[in-house]
């Protein structure tokens, strides 16, 4: 059993974040629906955090009851990515929090065949719901699209910030059930607290795709832009 009931991790670069306010939604809500108030525990800790260099601190409430925070190094910001798809049922207890499944994600993922960087999870019917440490978007024209949200997702706070992102450049949005093979036609992307976009340029063992065209790097601006201090 995981000994963490809740987690939540994001990217300190000298004293700026994106999206701090939707990480202490996601971790205080989730501390909540486990019974445990944790919304001075997160002022306290917030103020403690360095302002320089970059780190990954993980926040958590452990099965103990326990709150605590792990101050780590920041690992290095990726690029683009090759993933795999994996094979049967989605195997979390508990989608919808992030911490419990972990552990279990860490080994799927350095499990995944062909060398992938990272494996996509599938609901009931084949279609995408995310990967082990990352959701998904991609493009379909001129729309920025994502799972449905009534599916089995973690609420990811890099992917709500390119959604509002995209609202204030006039982007529409939509919400679409597709498979695999549906977005290996697209411009996909992987998103999290530390990569930020991650576009997909291989899956399982194919060739590399180079995306001469890929608009990832300007999104990432994007996201780069609402970095704000602690």
């Amino acid at each position: 059993m995981s000994e963490l009931q809740v987690a939540d991790s994001f990217l300190v670069a000298n004293g700026k974040v994106r999206g701090i306010e939707l990480h202490r939604e996601r971790f205080v809500g989730s501390c909540a629906a486990a019974g445990v108030d944790a919304g001075r525990f997160w002022a306290e800790q917030i103020g403690r955090l360095p302002g320089f260099g970059r780190w990954f601190p993980r926040f958590e409430l452990r099965v103990s009851g326990e709150l605590a925070v792990q101050l780590r190094p920041a690992p290095p910001v990726g690029g683009r990515v090759r993933v795999a798809v994996h094979e049967g049922r989605d195997p979390r207890v508990s989608p919808r929090v992030k911490g419990p499944d972990l552990e279990l994600l860490g080994k799927l993922k350095d499990a995944a065949p062909d060398r992938a960087d990272e494996i996509l999870l599938l609901d009931e019917d084949g279609t995408v719901l995310e990967a082990a440490y990352s959701a998904v978007a991609w493009w379909e024209d001129e729309t920025l699209c994502f799972p449905p949200s009534d599916r089995p997702l973690l609420p990811s706070v890099t992917a709500q910030l390119l959604r509002q992102i995209a609202v204030g450049q006039g982007v529409e949005v939509a919400e679409h059930a597709r498979t695999p093979a549906d977005l290996q036609s697209s411009e996909a992307w992987l998103l999290n607290a530390l990569h930020g976009i991650r576009p997909i340029h291989a899956w399982r063992d194919s060739a590399i795709d180079p995306l001469p065209n890929s608009q990832s790097a300007l999104w990432q601006n994007h996201l780069t832009a609402l970095a704000k201090p602690l």
